[in-house]
């Protein structure tokens, strides 16, 4: 079974991969926001 690969080329396809990278990258500035940071204040005390 041969895939075409020119079938991916959909701009769909780029706006979903857009919005996992965006989701995944808000996804890490809050954990780092909620978790690490106050991790860190309260570590220095």
């Amino acid at each position: 079974m041969a895939v075409d690969l020119d079938e991916f080329k959909h701009p769909s396809w780029l706006t979903a991969a857009g919005t996992g990278i965006g989701y995944a990258i808000i996804l890490a500035v809050l954990t780092v926001a909620l978790f690490i940071v106050p991790w860190l204040v309260f570590a220095a005390l």
